[in-house]
């Protein structure tokens, strides 16, 4: 079976088996946040904002119709809710936000999002390019 990716959108194809694969998506958002637990004096007490990445990775079986587990697209709008709650706000006043860690907001966004994509498997949250915090369920 060969899955055929054109920017970002897949050809849809009669596939013959079903078999299990892993998705990953990743999104963007930017939001500001301040950390207010963190020693006297430390950079993070101070008011500032991140350029966050998230990838939500599901797993689950092919459709043998179709040959996708999921569309992206679907996957997308399960994402707004959270995207409009976060992006371009002030993370410490969202409620269950108020000490905003990326270990907190990993944790947050799985709690978001496991209720109405059940087969959520990972999130990872790059608050910067090199430091990611990811996140499985308990």
């Amino acid at each position: 079976m060969r899955l055929w990716y054109s920017g970002g959108s897949r050809t849809k194809y009669r596939c013959t088996s079903m078999h299990h694969v892993r998705l990953i998506h990743e999104f963007r958002f930017e939001a500001a946040h301040r950390l207010p637990k963190v020693p006297t004096g430390h950079k993070c007490a101070r008011l500032h904002g991140h350029s966050f990445k998230v990838e939500l990775t599901i797993s689950g079986p092919t459709d043998p119709e179709t040959g996708w587990f999921m569309d992206f697209g679907d996957l997308f709008e399960l994402w707004r809710p959270v995207y409009d709650t976060l992006d371009h706000n002030y993370l410490n006043e969202v409620p269950g936000l108020e000490n905003p860690t990326s270990e907190i907001l990993v944790k947050w966004i799985w709690d978001k999002m496991k209720p109405t994509l059940p087969s959520l498997e990972q999130v990872t949250l790059f608050e910067t390019c090199d430091a990611r915090c990811e996140y499985r369920g308990e």
